[in-house]
């Protein structure tokens, strides 16, 4: 009882963006701003999947659980973030600090599978086209979303018991803006090195397989598309490609850079930075891109927002 008490009582502190009055009120604006677009732009892409009828096919089905995934994971930092940006008081309990690694982890390990799949959807409907129901029917689609899910969000369960079951005795002070693993560890006064080992065994698993699947899926579809004589029809094909290939460049750079690195490596002024990136800056633009470079969910959101003028 008396552990559990101590644990209740334990609170992390998480440092601001800025202690310059007027800069915090900017970045307060700022992110604010950010999140909306975020949530806007997500919430919008889930429904315009959802009720339109010729966007029921396997890639937006996928997309819908893109859109989802980053609505939660911006959802599991940005609101804290902006808490922490105004309020003198910047700390955050044990308990809430746990929630919040283990979400993030399991929402960061399910958008890359995510990101495969849509990838190979891509790469079966431009390879094999003629088999392509057969083989992204509905079944399967729905198999491959709930494996997705369940496989990291219990593969995260580890690593949030094993990194919240050290000793925090150096510090309390988290040199982040919220609770990830590499800043946990450095509070520690037990050695890291298995809990990191953990860590780079668990990303090569999800995160570099996952982009080596993705990788295959973009050769065997450069190669098809090759083929083609038509310019045109290259283009076409090209198009459909594009916004899906420029998340995951962006996606999985951020990623790498933060959890596949060597740990003598450290700076915590590039990992704030590049976390805002993946964190704030990717679930904002991905439904940008996604609605910029498609002209169906294009289509379909005037159609949503603008019915009067369709009509």
């Amino acid at each position: 009882m008396e552990n559990m008490n101590k644990t209740e009582a334990f609170r992390f502190i998480l440092i601001g963006l800025s202690t310059n009055p007027y800069l915090q009120s900017l970045y307060f604006i700022l992110f604010l701003l950010m999140y909306m677009v975020t949530v806007l732009g997500n919430v919008l892409i889930i429904l315009v999947v959802r009720m339109d009828t010729r966007l029921q096919t396997p890639m937006y089905f996928f997309l819908s659980n893109l859109s989802f995934i980053d609505l939660c994971f911006s959802s599991t930092i940005v609101p804290k973030l902006l808490i922490n940006t105004l309020a003198k008081d910047k700390s955050i309990s044990f308990l809430g600090c746990a929630i919040q690694m283990y979400f993030h982890l399991a929402l960061g390990g399910t958008e890359c599978i995510i990101l495969a799949i849509m990838a190979y959807d891509r790469y079966v409907a431009i390879c094999n086209p003629l088999r392509y129901n057969n083989i992204m029917n509905t079944q399967m689609c729905i198999q491959l979303a709930v494996g997705t899910w369940c496989a990291n969000f219990l593969n995260s369960v580890s690593h949030a018991f094993f990194t919240f079951h050290l000793p925090f005795c150096r510090s309390k002070h988290v040199d982040h803006y919220f609770c990830e693993m590499p800043p946990l560890f450095r509070l520690s006064c037990k050695d890291t090195l298995m809990n990191e080992i953990a860590v780079y065994v668990s990303g090569g698993l999800v995160a570099l397989l996952a982009f080596v699947l993705t990788l295959m899926s973009y050769v065997q579809i450069i190669s098809t598309v090759l083929k083609i004589h038509s310019t045109k029809g290259r283009y076409k094909v090209f198009s459909t490609c594009a916004s899906h290939l420029t998340v995951v460049c962006l996606y999985y750079g951020t990623i790498v850079f933060m959890y596949m690195r060597p740990r003598n490596s450290y700076s915590p002024e590039k990992d704030r930075a590049v976390s805002i990136l993946y964190t704030v800056i990717t679930p904002m633009v991905n439904p940008i891109i996604y609605s910029i470079r498609n002209k169906e969910v294009k289509g379909s959101l005037k159609k949503m927002l603008l019915p009067k003028v369709n009509s």
